[in-house]
């Protein structure tokens, strides 16, 4: 229950900040923390992968003086389709990565909008507004600090269900 005198609706309206919500919330750090960590295996993997096409292409280069241009040709061309399959599947792992951020984040909002309702009545507020589309409003009318302790308090991080932990971009 929101103690008395907490939360004072303007106008009967409440406001949140969904960024800060997620972000700051238990549930939002591990999701980052997660990503981040899968994000950095994908930056050791790409230089890992650019290093391996920098040799190659200087085994081809060292090569190509002894060949002809029609026995090198066929070798140029699978290196250029090598690199931009490559650079795809990366691109690809990139996107699936910023695609879950995405994902855990609807899966959190979900989880908060029981919560958020519940403040919203507490209050005795008739709306509940995102705070990026209020120009001004009173600080007692602002939800979001309550809402983060009660979904760190029902979801903490939200591992343990599994739903929601990350999984690393397949190869």
């Amino acid at each position: 229950m929101i103690a008395q005198g907490q939360i004072k609706p303007a106008g009967g309206i409440v406001t949140f900040d969904s960024d800060r919500l997620f972000f700051e919330s238990d549930f939002g750090q591990r999701v980052i923390r997660d990503i981040e960590a899968t994000g950095n295996e994908l930056v050791a993997e790409n230089r890992r992968i650019e290093a391996e096409l920098a040799s190659a292409e200087q085994d081809l280069t060292e090569r190509r003086s002894s060949m002809t241009p029609e026995e090198f040709r066929p070798l140029a061309d699978a290196f250029d389709t090598r690199v931009q399959e490559s650079r795809q599947e990366q691109a690809a792992k990139s996107r699936a990565l910023n695609a879950l951020l995405a994902q855990q984040r609807e899966i959190f909002l979900r989880a908060a909008t029981p919560i958020l309702r519940e403040l919203m009545v507490e209050a005795g507020a008739a709306v509940l507004l995102e705070n990026r589309t209020v120009f001004f409003s009173a600080a007692s009318s602002e939800i979001t600090t309550v809402a983060m302790e009660r979904l760190n308090q029902q979801l903490g991080d939200g591992s343990a269900d599994g739903a929601a932990a990350p999984e690393t971009p397949k190869d």
